[in-house]
């Protein structure tokens, strides 16, 4: 018996619960709806394609937006704001993140982490050391070669070696000759080995990457690479110059250039790596203007005694154009002989100083140029010494001894005035402890100053006569140091004493 109520009607066959409905088609006629699915196939067909057009459009406009921001990039210097990163989808790159392209241009230039190529120790001082040498010879060869030169090419080889010989003359290396040792150094020859020592020093001290790094290690280790291959240099030129008659000990031309060297390149290599300020900063305030204060006493002596010098060879310049005419060796050769004695102008300036301060100085042994007596034998035909004084000091001249006085009151009064100066833009009072402090100490600092001065400038040309010339160091250190601490003294305190 079936199960459905008569009132339904029945299913057709094959009609299951999962079975579509059927539509009339006409009168009383059933037909399954397989149109309806046709049109939603359709539909979901074309939502499809909808979709994979938007996606493509999407992607087509994600392109353009990366190109353009690549665009923009390179306009801006070939980095990409983070703005354009975000809309082309594409990560920005960490900060510590290294780039393919960067690495490789770093590695080409050849530095690590973008610090600069340091120079080693030994090819820095090396190089800084053969250049000091070369440009303070070349001069000396060249003042020599021209008394040197004939016409004969052997003159060539034998200016070479004289060369040799002045240079090393000038670093204080005594030259054994014939007739005795030839120690009087040229000392403007000495002041331009000086400084282009210490331009080495400054030079290796850069190399090293030391500049301002205020480390008195550091400025310690150029300075004695620089001296250690100038000392090797002083042996080398001792043997090339040990010829005609000449004798120089190697071994003492080495040690005495390597010290030469080490101080000269170490006065640059302290200012370049700020040894210098870190001193000045941690040093008394007493202490630092007391030096400044000798040395501006010292240079100012100095500058004195060179004023009077070249007065004294101006007034005896007939004397000095007789004695050049006296040499026959053509203008070369008078030429030559006129640049040696200017290359001892500076010894001329310290012993001038030493006349004014009251030691005097020799011109051989048993012989005394004082303001207060002149006695001398029979002296070398040197344009130089023209200018010798005939007798003591009288008349007018006698004021010539109250300017080391002046000079020194002169410091003082510029101690004062800075001292002031500097106390007045602070607004703190200035007791008299921080001005004559300073003066006292100028003393010893002056006196020291042309103690080492008179030690440098003196020497001997030979034996005989001439085995002491220059001034007693000592007895010059102990008179400016008088004359320096007592004239400080009373320009300080006028000055102090005017300002109020």
């Amino acid at each position: 018996m079936s199960s459905v109520p008569p009132d339904q009607p029945r299913r057709p066959a094959g009609s299951g619960a999962g079975a579509r409905p059927t539509e009339r088609a006409g009168r009383g006629r059933q037909v399954p709806a397989a149109r309806s699915d046709a049109t939603r196939s359709d539909a979901t067909r074309s939502d499809a394609a909808r979709s994979d057009a938007a996606r493509s459009d999407a992607a087509r406009s994600d392109a353009a937006r990366s190109d353009a921001a690549r665009s923009g990039a390179a306009r801006s210097g070939g980095v990409p704001r983070a703005g354009d990163r975000a809309r082309s989808g594409v990560a920005p790159r960490s900060a510590g993140a290294p780039s393919r392209s960067g690495a490789g241009r770093s590695g080409g230039s050849g530095s690590a982490g973008g610090r600069p190529r340091r120079a080693p120790l030994v090819v820095a001082a090396g190089v800084a050391a053969g250049w000091a040498a070369l440009t303070s010879y070349l001069p000396v060869a060249l003042v020599l070669g021209l008394a040197q030169l004939s016409e004969d090419a052997a003159a060539v080889t034998k200016a070479l070696s004289a060369g040799l010989a002045g240079w090393l003359l000038g670093h204080g290396v005594p030259l054994e000759t014939g007739t005795g040792s030839l120690r009087l150094v040229p000392l403007a020859l000495t002041v331009l080995a000086v400084w282009r020592l210490a331009r080495a020093g400054v030079h290796t001290s850069r190399a090293i990457g030391a500049r301002n790094a205020r480390a008195p290690g550091q400025a310690l280790t150029a300075a004695v690479a620089v001296g250690s291959w100038y000392g090797l240099l002083g042996v080398l030129a001792a043997l090339l110059a040990g010829t005609g008659g000449l004798t120089v000990s190697p071994v003492r031309a080495g040690g005495t250039l390597a010290v030469f060297g080490t101080l000269a390149a170490l006065a640059g290599a302290v200012r370049t790596t700020a040894v210098v300020a870190l001193l000045a900063e941690r040093a008394h305030p007493v202490l630092r203007d007391g030096i400044r204060t000798g040395l501006v006493a010292g240079v100012l002596l100095l500058g004195a005694g060179a004023g009077a010098g070249g007065l004294a060879v101006a007034t005896g310049g007939g004397d000095a154009a007789d004695m050049i005419g006296a040499y026959r060796t053509g203008v070369a050769g008078q030429a030559g002989v006129t640049l040696v004695s200017l290359a001892y102008a500076p010894n001329a300036t310290v012993w001038s100083t030493s006349y004014l301060l009251g030691p005097g100085f020799a011109v051989g042994t048993d012989t005394a140029v004082r303001t207060s007596e002149v006695s001398v034998g029979a002296l070398p035909a040197v344009p130089l010494l023209a200018g010798l004084p005939r007798g003591p000091v009288d008349g007018f001249a006698a004021g010539l001894l109250a300017v080391p006085v002046l000079a020194a009151m002169a410091a003082g009064w510029l101690l004062a005035r800075r001292v002031l100066r500097a106390a007045a833009d602070d607004r703190t009072p200035v007791g008299w402890l921080a001005l004559l402090g300073p003066a006292a100490l100028a003393g010893p600092v002056a006196g020291a100053l042309l103690g080492l001065a008179a030690v440098a400038s003196g020497g001997s040309l030979g034996g005989g006569r001439l085995a002491e010339i220059g001034p007693v160091p000592w007895q010059v250190a102990a008179v400016t140091t008088a004359v320096v601490a007592v004239g400080a003294l009373l320009g300080a305190a006028a000055a102090r004493t005017l300002t109020r």
